[in-house]
């Protein structure tokens, strides 16, 4: 880096004589700084050689180049008046002129116990690379490090990929920083050549943060102690700031990691540790270093380090060593032993079902106090989000277990798709994630036979994101590579489309292609790209080699035409199925259907599956813009009756004829298990959102729930409840004509399925605990019964706030203890408020009970109660400043409260603005703006953000509160509509 522009100064208009006085002073104090730099140079080189870590392999020191300090972040490439003339260092991929075999990584963290900040670490990193054509310039990843003692040797003599020494010494003439692109490139004085093998030799030291990526430094309680420990996460882009490396996940390579560390600390990498020994530092001080087993290939984003003062326990599963580590409390309370209990059979699991081996010979997965990324696929070193990892038994939080292994299972997926084949590019970081996300399904469905997976994938992965893959929002799953660069635009992949949508597509897949094709294609492709990078051609390549070799399924067109139309196309179809003429056609399903969507024309390949009167029929294929399929026209008997999308496997939604939903309907007044109950699911919530999106009308589904009486699936009651009385709408609905008779009509239905769990609660709560589906969809059905007022529920709710009051050992059900507390609290006076208090103070309380009883105090039906509570949030030692915006959205979000809450924020914004910013009137708008329904509304609203915002967020405000009134008006015209139709039907 160049030094800075040296500041102008400004002279009037002065004698002559003067201005020769100023100019020799200037020059006398520019000698004093000259030689005040000197000195200070000197004692800076002298720290710096203090500080540099032994170098583990003797290198040509004479040869090597000068320092350069760290980056401080991106910037600009060379300015206008830039010498350096354009090279490969301007581009946003690495060049292919050399190929990484071989990493020698030494890494020191210098972090002591107890040891004040700020942290650094430093490291030597030695990289044995192919030439793969002449080139004088190296260029490989290094950001934010401060590098120095570069140096190349070669061409070795041919032998093992890391091998020793020989090759003579390749001057480097420069090492400069190209921080855009966050490149090291380092100029030679002569060329490398193609076909030889090199190493490149580096030394770095960068800081040691606690930012949660790269390399960082986290702190935590033990036992009572205050603790430290060091850990990484790399991906996606993140070990170029730990060592300069080829940080593209295609460049893999091998490695030998050595972790020089404080003796109080252990150290893990990928591989079993294989040696320790001791070496002081230039202090004396006594450090451990730990030498580990060279890695198998594979990609610079999941190298991994941990340094930390944990304790394990440990299971061997077919060779493999599996250790949970985490804080000495939890593994001596037991807290690791779940994680313990399935990580072995779910890696025997996926062993079979790949038939591929794992090829590691131990596994450590490291439970973190503090993580970011929840969890990280690590070859051999699997960190976790700790609450993610650790399940306590008295923990009541329903699906604790289940959430545990899900994410368990999703990481060890990860080791045959992510670590053993990667994809070349992050363009295709599905194939990791989505293979990843539905084996997580599946691997966690045969551990836990409780965990339905059809119903836990729908719920979890199909359902969200088909209400998220919109014409605005949405995105192709795959991309050309040229459009995914720079760090920003990577992270922006880790979406629910690479997730859920990537899961979905290959639910799809599997489904088509029947069970055994599928992962008899998967174990070929496994096979034929271990160690190796692929992208998504190669996998339809695989599956179609399978394809061709059988004669038992027959697919409409190659495997890769029929898969691009669901990988490089955003959001999917809606299939519209004429049964008088047996044509179904197919148009991209948008949020807001119009006559003008034409923002795109896609059209994909579409495998149907379907039955016809109960009995499944062949699989057909609509692979154009519409079709006549013959067998699906339909006669006039209420008996002849079709379902399209068994088990919801594709990813699409299906848009019947008018006559034809209510046939269906009146089949489910008469016989609903006549339909499968994933299929019952998926034809309501199908056509709630095809009314709400414009392509039905709304009362064709209002007749689908007139049968619920005779539905006792809480999986179907949760959708029905959750289209008709969405979260966010409860205290505006009760406003209005509709409540009256939505409460008769609803009531009528719910009280079979209410009473039935409501005795389970009474009587045996525990008897819940084995069904995951109960858990995730009671709290739901509990809240509805008492939003309408049932009495036995609102007495419920008294009952077992009050036995917890009572004897707070008398706990009330996690799984519904959201919806007790808070009519807990409706129902009661200040007395069961100050409870709420005191329970959301105590000591013992974890944070998701505090952040119920933080929403329970708000739903108090009495406003001094509700103002009180407001006016706590000013008072820091009340509580802390963090919960100011929650108790204000939490109040307004009431239906008494919301006028108090407005009234409180305009009162006392200039405190709140003080404190919080902006943010908190941004938050409290987007409550507000589901009660703004006239402009007197808006003006008042309006004037106060007048006074309050910059002209940019009130431009942004005003149109965000017209949108609102637009979106409000639309509502009450379908409220009135459903009155209407209750009106009518309220008797049926």
């Amino acid at each position: 880096m160049g030094p800075k522009a040296a500041s102008g100064f400004y002279l009037g208009r002065k004698p002559a004589a003067l201005l020769a006085l100023l100019l020799a002073a200037l020059l006398l104090a520019l000698a004093v700084l000259g030689a005040l730099y000197g000195r200070c140079l000197q004692e800076v080189e002298a720290l710096r050689a203090a500080a540099a870590p032994p170098s583990p392999t003797a290198g040509p020191k004479e040869e090597g180049a000068g320092c350069c300090p760290p980056s401080p972040g991106p910037g600009p490439g060379p300015g206008p008046g830039s010498t350096r003339p354009p090279g490969a260092w301007d581009n946003s991929r690495l060049p292919r002129a050399l190929l990484p075999l071989h990493y020698e990584l030494r890494l020191w963290p210098r972090v002591s116990p107890g040891q004040p900040g700020p942290f650094v670490f430093s490291g030597q990193v030695n990289i044995t690379v192919r030439c793969a054509q002449d080139t004088a310039t190296v260029v490989l990843h290094s950001a934010e490090l401060e590098l120095w003692g570069a140096a190349v040797r070669g061409p070795l003599p041919e032998g093992p990929a890391g091998g020793g020494g020989g090759g003579g010494g390749i001057e480097v003439a420069e090492l400069w920083l190209e921080e855009r692109q966050e490149y090291a490139v380092l100029a030679l004085r002569r060329s490398l050549r193609a076909g030889g093998r090199y190493v490149l030799q580096l030394s770095f030291r960068g800081p040691l943060s606690e930012d949660l990526d790269g390399l960082f430094l986290t702190r935590y309680t033990d036992q009572g102690q205050s603790s430290m420990l060091i850990a990484s996460q790399l991906e996606p882009t993140y070990a170029r700031t730990v060592y300069p490396c080829f940080d593209e996940p295609a460049m893999k390579a091998t490695f030998n990691i050595i972790i020089v560390h404080h003796p109080s600390y252990v150290a893990l990498s990928n591989m079993p540790a294989i040696d320790t020994s001791e070496m002081k530092d230039e202090n004396g001080s006594l450090w451990t270093v730990t030498t580990f087993n060279t890695t198998l290939k594979m990609s610079t984003y999941l190298t991994a380090f941990v340094v930390c003062d944990f304790d394990y326990i440990t299971r061997t599963e077919r060779g493999n060593e599996i250790r949970i580590w985490g804080r000495k409390e939890a593994i001596k309370n037991g807290y690791a032993e779940y994680a313990l209990n399935i990580t072995g059979p779910l890696f025997s699991f996926l062993e079979d079902l790949f038939n591929v081996s794992y090829p590691l010979s131990k596994t450590d997965l490291v439970a973190l106090p503090d993580f970011g990324a929840g969890a990280m696929e690590n070859w051999g070193l699997i960190t976790f989000q700790e609450s993610s990892l650790m399940y306590i038994p008295s923990d009541q939080s329903g699906g604790k277990k289940a959430m545990i292994c899900l994410i368990v299972s999703h990481e060890l997926g990860h080791q045959w798709f992510g670590n053993l084949v990667t994809m070349n590019w992050w363009n295709d970081l599905w194939l990791n994630e989505g293979f990843a996300s539905y084996f997580e399904y599946v691997g966690a469905s045969y551990m836990e036979p409780r965990l339905p997976l059809n119903k836990i994938f729908y719920y979890h992965m199909l359902q969200p994101v088909l209400r998220e893959d919109k014409e605005i929002a949405a995105r192709s799953l795959s991309a050309r590579e040229e459009k995914i660069k720079g760090t920003f635009s990577l992270v922006g992949l880790f979406d629910i489309f690479t997730y859920s949508k990537g899961a979905s597509i290959i639910w799809m897949l599997s489904s088509f292609l029947t069970e055994r094709l599928f992962n008899k294609a998967l174990n070929s492709y496994l096979k034929a790209f271990s160690f190796s990078s692929v992208n998504q051609d190669d996998l339809w390549t695989h599956i179609q080699m399978v394809v061709d070799a059988q004669n038992e399924v027959q697919l409409p067109a190659s495997v890769k035409n029929i898969m691009d139309s669901w990988t490089c196309q955003n959001g999917f179809p809606v299939l519209t199925l004429n049964l008088s003429t047996g044509i179904i056609s197919q148009e991209q399903f948008y949020n807001k259907r119009t006559e003008n969507n034409t923002t795109y024309n896609n059209t994909w390949i579409v495998p149907i599956s379907w039955i016809r009167n109960g009995s499944a029929q062949p699989l057909v294929w609509l692979d154009k813009s519409s079709k006549m399929f013959p067998e699906m026209q339909i006669s006039d008997s209420e008996h002849d009756w079709i379902l399209l999308n068994m088990n919801m496997t594709g990813y699409y939604r299906v848009n019947y004829d008018p006559l034809h939903l209510k046939r269906l309907a009146q089949l489910l007044e008469k016989d609903p298990k006549a339909i499968p109950v994933v299929n019952r699911l998926h034809l309501i919530d199908d056509a709630f959102t095809l009314a709400q999106a414009g392509y039905i009308e709304i009362e064709s589904v209002f007749e689908l729930t007139k049968y619920l009486a005779k539905e006792d699936e809480m999986f179907v009651w949760y959708t029905v409840l959750s289209n008709l009385i969405p979260d966010n709408l409860e205290n505006i609905l009760n406003n209005y004509e509709l409540y009256p008779f939505l409460k008769k009509y609803l009531l009528k239905r719910m009280l079979p399925i209410y009473h039935y769990y409501a005795s389970i609660i009474r009587q045996n709560v525990d008897a819940l605990a084995d069904d995951y589906s109960d858990q995730i969809y009671l709290e739901k059905l509990i809240n509805t019964a008492c939003w309408l007022g049932l009495q036995d529920c609102l007495n419920l709710s008294s009952e077992l706030y009050t036995k917890w009051m009572e004897n707070p050992d008398n706990e009330i059900p996690f799984t519904i203890k959201r919806t007790i507390c808070c009519y807990g609290v409706a129902m009661g006076s200040d007395k069961e408020w100050d409870f709420a208090w005191k329970m959301f103070n105590h000591n013992n309380s974890k944070e998701i009970d505090k952040d119920i009883m933080l929403f329970a105090m708000s739903c108090t039906r009495e406003s001094w109660l509700l103002y009180r509570y407001l006016q706590y949030s000013l008072n820091n030692s009340l509580l802390s400043s963090n919960n100011t915006a929650i108790i204000i959205s939490n109040v307004a979000s009431t239906e008494i409260g919301q006028r108090i809450a407005w009234e409180f924020v305009t009162e006392n914004w200039l405190l709140l603005n003080e404190r919080h910013g902006n943010g908190i009137l941004q938050r409290l708008l987007r409550i507000m703006e589901n009660f703004v329904n006239t402009d007197l509304q808006i003006q008042e609203l309006q004037l106060f953000y007048n006074t309050t915002l910059d002209e940019d967020l009130r431009t942004a405000t005003t149109e965000t509160l017209q949108f609102a009134k637009f979106a409000n008006k639309e509502r009450r015209k379908l409220i009135a509509r459903f009155t209407d139709w209750l009106r009518k039907n309220i008797d049926d």
